[in-house]
């Protein structure tokens, strides 16, 4: 499995590329400002195909240069954030970012054609998101009304400087979004948080999640679910 991630976005909200080794059909995961030209690069040199685009939620750190890198291949959101793609810097209530996002990303906020909602079966039993990538999603609302978790398994191939490798084996994934990040959680006081939602999503993750999960977050360096049901002060106080 080809895994890499790159952080060089404004506020550094880390943008991720998943494909399979012999099918090379790319999903690019939260292209944040600043990514487009990386993740043009990064294809090109692995010489993979763009099969879709996945969103773990609608802020705009996450989602700004998707209409730089897409043409009509999908573009996948949980779908309580679906209305945010129409204009995601409205939705975000922090207006001072108005002029930084165009700065460090597309000047303009083009809606992607083809946008969908993040399928049904995929929170039910599994979906292949491109040819060789299989992700289950969990609804974990909090930091936005739609934010989700999606976990798969592979063992990352060090192909590319920006490859994520944990280990030689077969892991466990989960691209945690801005649901859970190293020793942190989102902030839920943005329009669409909700406190307590997360506390529940936090709790249910805890209960659901196995502890040997590598969890890519939407900020921040990858961690594991035993590090953080063990020493991060958020999920101690959700389960408290």
């Amino acid at each position: 499995m080809i895994l890499l991630r790159f952080d060089q976005t404004f506020l550094n909200a880390n943008t991720y590329i998943l494909a399979d080794l012999q099918q090379k059909i790319a999903v690019v995961v939260d292209p944040g400002a600043g990514s487009r030209f990386w993740i043009k690069e990064a294809l090109a040199s692995l010489n993979l195909e763009l099969g879709a685009v996945l969103l773990t939620h609608g802020h705009a750190d996450h989602v700004w240069d998707v209409s730089a890198i897409v043409d009509n291949q999908p573009v996948y959101i949980p779908q309580p954030d679906l209305y945010r793609l129409t204009d995601p810097l409205a939705h975000l209530g922090m207006p001072q970012y108005a002029l930084a996002f165009p700065r460090m990303g597309v000047e303009t906020w083009i809606k992607p054609q083809n946008v969908l909602p993040v399928p049904d079966n995929a929170y039910q039993t599994g979906w292949e998101i491109v040819p060789g990538v299989v992700m289950r999603a969990l609804a974990t609302p909090g930091h936005t009304e739609g934010s989700s978790v999606f976990l798969f398994d592979g063992q990352s191939q060090p192909l590319h400087p920006n490859s994520v490798v944990v280990t030689d084996r077969v892991e466990h994934f989960m691209l945690s979004g801005d649901v859970l990040f190293q020793n942190g959680i989102g902030r839920t006081d943005l329009p669409g948080g909700d406190a307590q939602k997360m506390v529940s999503s936090l709790r249910f993750l805890v209960n659901v999640i196995r502890p040997e999960t590598q969890i890519l977050p939407g900020h921040g360096p990858h961690t594991n679910m035993f590090h953080e049901t063990r020493h991060s002060d958020f999920l101690h106080k959700a389960m408290s």
